[in-house]
Formats: structure tokens, sequence, C-alpha cells
């Protein structure tokens, strides 16, 4: 796991209270974020990821997926740089 950062769905959606799982700002957040609008965007940020099937632990039985980034800095640099990707794409 050095190295890596593992992005869900639930980080980015809108619709989810910060106790709930939002890991970015309401304003920088997505309504409904699907794995594969995080995968394009993860893509356009130019970084090695793999998919893999899991759940976030608080939402185990919505089976939405997870993204494992290769990236050595910081968690919340990295989610910024994502859901900027994500503000464009919608």
């Amino acid at each position: 796991m050095k190295g890596e950062r593992i992005l869900y769905p639930c980080y980015f959606n809108v619709a989810l209270m910060r106790g709930q799982g939002r890991r970015v700002p309401r304003s920088r957040a997505v309504k409904d974020p699907s794995l594969a609008d995080i995968e394009r965007a993860v893509k356009r940020c130019g970084v090695r990821y793999r998919t893999e099937p899991k759940s976030h632990p608080a939402f185990w039985w919505k089976r939405e997926g997870r993204i494992v980034v290769a990236w050595d800095q910081g968690k919340e640099q990295l989610l910024k740089k994502v859901a900027g990707f994500l503000e464009v794409k919608r």
C-alpha cells in the first residue's frame, strides 16, 4: 500500500455530508459520481491506477467499487486534483 491511495465514489458525492464519507468540499463535489466518472478523471490526471470491485466499509452493500492510485504525495492533493477533473466533465 505504500505509494498508493484509495478513492471511493462517496468521496466526491455532493449528496453526502462530511460525516457520511464525502472528502471534498461541497463546491467541488458532483451529484452521484460513478466509478467510471472517477476513472476518467484519474486518467486525465495522468497517474497509474487500477480498479477493484470492493466497496467503502460504511457503504458495504452498494458495491460501487474503488480505484487504487499510484500516488506518493498527500491524499488531499490527489482528491483536489481528481475533483477538478470531475467538475470539468460535468
